[in-house]
């Protein structure tokens, strides 16, 4: 009887075993692993992880990602995210100096919907290890403010509201494949003027700049964002370029494949790592 448990039990594992949930990939579609991903992210001064919002493995990965930059002490770790807005970041601060209560902390911000499932590890973790924590990305609505009334609607903008976004006029190249894509696939719509690609450029404008404000020498710094925001090196990446030429910057992407055991040619180059999580596995959130 003892030997069949031990053969129910080893069939088990080895079952489990052989369910791959993601595979980690090299730029050119090779194969890599967990600890050489983090080995060439640590040689970086800025880490951008584009995740899909709803993608679990992402956000268990951010984690892992942010505990290995912190524990290998050559540089100091601070992390920024999309998902916490300009005009909020002394309400964040507040709730990382421990000046803030949670509770009044949640009741004050915006928060994602699925803030305490995918965001809110990663914050405490900053908290507890009193790592820095950016918030980066423009207040939605001069986002909004452009889509509807052009970009310069926000020449009308207060003194402290202009302080919460990138300095204008901000760069702004309309024939980056990204914004020429984002426009086509909505030529048909009522997306199809120039204010659309605009309303996203101001976004990754604001991310980009407020991520080079925030650098130090000898730092890392981890960023959280969707990943159109970041892939193909473009987004965040081009305008980081422009704020702040000569960083180095490690770029990772997460898709979704049927089969994770080989790269799909469309993936090839998006990031230098490219993170292929097995379509079927459960979202945080629908």
């Amino acid at each position: 009887m003892k030997l069949f448990k031990f053969f129910l039990l080893f069939v088990s594992v080895t079952a489990m075993a052989q369910v791959q949930p993601y595979q980690i990939y090299t730029a050119n579609g090779k194969k890599t692993s967990f600890e050489k991903m983090a080995k060439e992210l640590a040689k970086a001064d800025v880490v951008m992880f584009g995740e899909l919002h709803n993608n679990a493995i992402a956000h268990y990965l951010q984690v892992k990602v942010a505990k290995d930059l912190y524990a290998q002490k050559e540089k100091e770790l601070i992390i920024g995210a999309e998902m916490f807005e300009r005009d909020q970041a002394g309400i964040l601060q507040s709730f990382l100096n421990g000046s803030m209560e949670e509770q009044d902390f949640e009741k004050q911000m915006r928060l994602w919907n699925n803030y305490k499932t995918d965001y809110k590890p990663l914050l405490k973790f900053a908290k507890e290890h009193h790592v820095s924590y950016i918030a980066t990305n423009v207040p939605r609505r001069y986002a909004s403010l452009l889509y509807r009334s052009g970009v310069e609607a926000l020449d009308t903008l207060s003194i402290e509201e202009k302080s919460w976004i990138a300095p204008l006029p901000f760069p702004y190249d309309k024939n980056l494949p990204g914004y020429v894509k984002m426009k086509e696939m909505f030529k048909d719509s009522n997306h199809a003027n120039e204010n659309f690609p605009k309303s996203q450029a101001i976004k990754d404008a604001t991310m980009g700049y407020f991520l080079t404000q925030n650098l130090k020498p000898n730092n890392v710094f981890l960023h959280l964002n969707g990943s159109y925001h970041s892939d193909n090196f473009e987004g965040i990446v081009w305008y980081i370029n422009q704020y702040a030429p000569s960083k180095n910057i490690k770029t990772i992407t997460v898709v979704e494949q049927s089969e994770v055991k080989k790269l799909d040619k469309e993936h090839f180059n998006k990031a230098n790592f490219i993170v292929v999580v097995d379509a079927d596995m459960p979202k945080s959130y629908e």
